[in-house]
């Protein structure tokens, strides 16, 4: 056989390679992202960065079957465009000698071949919407206090004490977090004045504990494992006032707190607690959030109940409250007041010479309020936890012997009971803790404490 027998570089003995011009059409890519000019090499791939600013690829000298691959590598080629300019008065695309051509499309790729000095480079294969991994996207929103929120970890908590508007600039995606939690107290109900008052009823308590759970013990079981998702709009937030405390006498004024409300959720006014004029009849505590506590009427020789009011109204799950006690009298012009309900608990029903203590409150951990915590709620039972929501003490104003006494609060804010004589112990501001009822006339039941509404979510 005549003739000279290239080098059989890369292939089996005896296989003679097949005559070509040039490569077959792959590049080898170069994984380090490019930030300045790039000068390519034929049968290179070239991942180009033009997050910071514009770039320029220059082609090498074309020659058949010469082959380079460009990338947009952070897909910001819209913003700060890609140009690719041939070698000397070479063409791209059968254009104008020496023209370049620009890649401005947000991950678009491209494949040039030069085929000859007619056509010169042609863009052989090209993709302009290059898939890439989701990026992750958190909810993002301002409002509260303090507006930038409560940062604990990974998570941020806004706090609104009175009326305001949650504010979704994002919405937030899979990847990252697309749902808040809440907390949502209602305003305590007002006590019972004018002697042996029943107690305000909790404010409506409704929690979530979704995003990042907070473990028990010291997350609230009554906690809604299930949060809500925010589109980007404003959401207003409504803080319910405390219900006012009745007067004495003759006896009136006692009012149910306000409701507490964020997006879809909605927690109820406590229910207010009964009072009267001394030589009044007893009356039934009122409904709410949680119930007010009864207030027991005077009748000689004799004695007789009378009830507290329904909590959980209207009907949520899980409950937002509980019933309040039942008043009580049981010797001459003395009345007892049933405690009021709390989230957690029934108010006690009042007896001989002692009004009901407040149903207790329930509670969410420390880290839903990060380093603000002690500012918001009260202590309780469980350590390391803020309590809301606690059912105010009832009232008793019968003669002060020992053992007469006035109900304690439930913890959460609840207001204190008086024995006669005094006037009722407001709830906690912002814990949506019942009033206290008043002991004997003329004094007057305590004010509901106004509620809280609280919105935490994971932002990185």
């Amino acid at each position: 056989m005549s003739g000279s027998i290239g080098d059989n570089v890369f292939r089996a003995s005896g296989v003679i390679a097949a005559a070509a011009a040039a490569r077959t059409g792959t590049v080898d890519w170069d994984t380090t992202p490019k930030t300045g000019t790039v000068t390519a090499e034929s049968a290179v791939g070239y991942f180009v960065n033009t997050s910071a600013a514009t770039r320029n690829v220059n082609l090498p000298a074309g020659a058949a079957g010469s082959i380079v691959a460009i990338a947009d590598y952070a897909r910001t080629f819209n913003t700060n465009n890609c140009t690719v300019t041939p070698n000397g008065s070479e063409k791209i695309g059968g254009g104008d000698a020496g023209a370049t051509v620009t890649l401005s499309v947000n991950g678009q790729a491209a494949t040039f071949v030069y085929v000859d000095g007619t056509e010169g480079w042609i863009n052989v294969q090209e993709t302009q919407t290059s898939q890439a991994g989701a990026t992750a996207l958190f909810v993002t929103a301002t409002g509260g206090t303090p507006c930038s929120g409560a940062i604990c970890g990974d998570f941020k908590t806004h706090v609104f004490t009175g009326p305001g508007t949650f504010c979704v600039s994002c919405a937030g995606n899979a990847c990252g977090s697309t749902t808040v939690d809440y907390l949502v107290s209602a305003g305590g109900g007002g006590a019972g004045g004018a002697g042996g008052g029943g107690a305000g009823g909790a404010g409506g308590f409704r929690l979530s504990n979704s995003v990042g759970c907070i473990a028990a013990p010291v997350m609230s079981p009554l906690a809604n494992p299930t949060g809500i998702t925010v589109p980007a709009t404003g959401y207003p937030i409504v803080v319910g006032a405390g219900g006012a405390g009745g007067a004495g006498p003759p006896g009136t004024g006692f009012a149910q707190g306000a409701t507490s409300s964020f997006s879809s959720i909605s927690s109820a006014g406590g229910g207010l607690g009964y009072g009267g004029p001394a030589a009044g009849g007893g009356g039934v505590g009122g409904a709410g959030g949680s119930g007010g506590g009864g207030r027991g009427g005077p009748s000689p020789g004799g004695s007789s109940a009378y009830a507290g009011g329904a909590g959980d109204t209207p009907d949520v799950t899980p409950n937002q409250g509980y019933a309040g006690g039942n008043g009580w009298d049981g010797w001459t012009a003395s009345t007892n007041g049933g405690g009021g309900g709390g989230a957690a608990a029934v108010g006690a029903n009042s007896s001989h010479r002692c009004g009901g203590c407040g149903g207790i409150g329930s509670y969410l951990g420390d880290a839903f309020f990060g380093p603000i915590a002690p500012s918001y709620g009260t202590p309780g039972p469980v350590s390391s936890t803020r309590y809301f929501s606690g059912g105010g003490g009832g009232a008793t104003d019968g003669p002060a012997p020992v053992g007469s006494t006035g109900g304690t609060g439930g913890a959460g804010g609840g207001g204190d009971g008086t024995n006669a004589p005094g006037c009722g112990t407001a709830g906690t501001t912002n814990t949506g803790g019942g009033g206290g009822g008043a002991g004997a006339t003329p004094n007057d039941g305590g004010t509901g404490g106004p509620g809280i509404v609280a919105i935490r979510y994971k932002f990185q």
